[in-house]
């Protein structure tokens, strides 16, 4: 690491990634509760934990800081958020001082991501608002290899995009209101996607992992990089059981999303 990204200030990142994240879903905490309470409900509070497109470490953060004697890797493919990932962690002694956490490149539509794993198997595989970005024919192959590196009895969960085509003027409603509480939002200063990558952009130690993330991604100012598809909480539920998991329902839900979850 050089002395400039030596120096970065990655817990600030952290907040900020937050921030963003948090203007798109107000009920973000909700959701990582509530995961984190199927962990320890299901495997326990020693979970050892595969964080599958970690982004930042965002899961990973709440975890291990909920469960003392949990560990966690991290996969992701994004150059920028591991960057803050690896910095955030190595910054942050509580995590630091166990080697709890552990960061992995992978691309999660390559057949062979799971080899570049240090465990062969794990008691929960958790991801937050990322697995959209595949198509469902990919999403159902990585089910199957999610389904591969879990224990026996091993929990997987997935909150994501997942509204339900059944109630249209439901999802139309809330999205108008989701719209304006955007707007107000944005007004006061809030940063979208485009803005904090435009940011990061600019940020010396985060420079060089911006432009190889938009060399791999595209540049967010351009458009949506991802070629993903949408799929309701029933789809990932049937997906999941076809893929191998001996139970699979929705756990918790808003209008626009839901947490599916998948026992082994």
């Amino acid at each position: 690491m050089t002395e400039t990204a030596a120096a970065a200030d990655w817990q600030a990142w952290q907040r900020s990634w937050d921030r963003q994240q948090e203007w798109y879903l107000p009920d973000r905490e909700e959701r990582f509760r509530a995961m984190l309470d199927a962990v320890e409900a299901l495997v326990g509070p020693e979970p050892r934990i595969l964080d599958l497109a970690c982004g930042t470490g965002s899961i990973s953060d709440r975890a291990l800081r909920r469960f003392p004697k949990a560990t966690s890797t991290g996969v992701d493919l994004d150059p920028a958020l591991l960057t803050i990932a690896r910095g955030h962690f190595t910054a942050e002694s509580l995590f630091r001082a166990e080697s709890r956490v552990a960061f992995v490149t992978a691309d999660l539509r390559d057949p062979e991501w799971t080899r570049r794993l240090p465990h062969r198997h794990y008691d929960a595989v958790l991801t937050a608002t990322a697995l959209h970005w595949l198509r469902s024919e990919e999403l159902s192959v990585l089910y199957g290899q999610v389904a591969g590196v879990l224990r026996d009895g091993g929990v997987f969960l997935n909150a994501d995009h997942m509204p339900d085509p059944a109630t249209p003027r439901i999802n139309a409603a809330d999205h108008a209101f989701q719209k304006e509480r955007q707007a107000r939002d944005k007004a006061a200063g809030t940063q979208d996607w485009v803005d904090w990558w435009e940011t990061a952009a600019r940020d010396a130690a985060l420079a060089g992992p911006v432009a190889e993330r938009f060399r791999i991604f595209g540049n967010p100012a351009d458009g949506d990089h991802a070629d993903g598809e949408v799929q309701s909480a029933a789809w990932h539920a049937r997906a999941l059981r076809d893929a191998g998991f001996a139970e699979a329902r929705a756990v918790w839900c808003s209008v626009s999303d839901a947490m599916v979850l998948g026992l082994k």
